[in-house]
């Protein structure tokens, strides 16, 4: 029967029939590793009362798409991407000076250090995310983005 957990009749578990078995090393990587495995970058954070024009001056200077927006003990409130800066800042008049929680996406998704890559790809290509917070205990830890995904399982597809 669709979604038994065991047989009926001999009460054998089933479950590991469903699981998805691995046809090449990538997709090996995916299931196995963790997103660890990417050794995410620190994150580039700015407090949740920072202006937009502070928010963008960190974007710039440190290289990044997106910047974490922290609350007073260091949790995770949101995150502000340059799709945020182009989509909802871009014509505001005195943009800089507005305060980024405005802007920001509030409590975005996010990953741990151990979830494995293939619920880190599938939460990014789900909602369409280019960059994902790395969190240990509501707090950002790191950050990672499609393009470390993408680099990390073209060097294992090279391997092979």
């Amino acid at each position: 029967m669709p979604g038994a957990d065991e047989c009926a009749r001999c009460q054998t578990p089933l479950a590991h029939l469903d699981a998805p078995a691995p046809h090449s090393p990538v997709e090996e990587a995916l299931l196995a590793q963790q997103v660890s495995a990417l050794k995410p970058r620190p994150p580039v954070i700015v407090r949740g009362d920072a202006t937009v024009g502070v928010a963008m001056r960190a974007m710039i200077d440190q290289s990044v798409g997106a910047v974490l927006i922290a609350g007073p003990v260091g949790e995770l409130l949101g995150i502000l991407t340059e799709r945020d800066l182009l989509l909802k800042v871009a014509g505001e008049p005195d943009y800089e000076k507005l305060p980024v929680e405005r802007f920001m996406t509030p409590a975005p998704e996010t990953v741990s250090p151990s979830d494995i890559l293939a619920f880190a790809l599938g939460k990014m290509d789900a909602r369409g995310y280019r960059h994902l917070p790395v969190v240990v205990d509501s707090k950002p830890v790191g950050m990672i983005s499609v393009r470390d995904v993408l680099r990390h399982l073209t060097l294992i597809g090279s391997d092979s």
